[in-house]
């Protein structure tokens, strides 16, 4: 199973891919991707910081002391994060070609198809 890093190089990599062929079903997918796990990755607002109060609102006492660090995902979190990408897609696809909405189908269907292959 791969690391979250690794996962991200992959994404990375196929995106550049994407971009330089232009096929924008692709790039779509591997952007939305690595912006979930980014999201995924997001610590709570419970983690910030508590305000010191003074002259400008919010802010902290002291260098850095804003920082928060993000939160460490796990292989499995990353691999069941990416399987749900899939099944939305899948799921949304069926719907579209329930509506009779062929080509919004395809493009999903090739999305489903570009994450299958990572």
């Amino acid at each position: 199973m791969k690391t979250v890093t690794e996962w991200k190089a992959t994404l990375r990599a196929a995106m550049k891919d994407a971009l330089r062929t232009r096929n924008t079903a692709a790039s779509a997918v591997l952007r939305e991707t690595l912006a979930a796990i980014d999201n995924a990755e997001a610590p709570g607002i419970q983690a910030a910081p508590t305000s010191a109060g003074g002259p400008i609102a919010g802010s902290t006492e002291g260098l850095g002391s804003g920082e928060v660090p993000r939160l460490l995902l796990s292989p499995e979190a990353v691999d069941a994060l990416i399987q749900r990408e899939l099944q939305e897609r899948r799921d949304a696809a069926a719907l579209y070609l329930q509506l009779g909405r062929h080509e919004e189908a395809r493009v999903l269907r090739t999305q489903v198809e570009v994450l299958q292959a990572l």
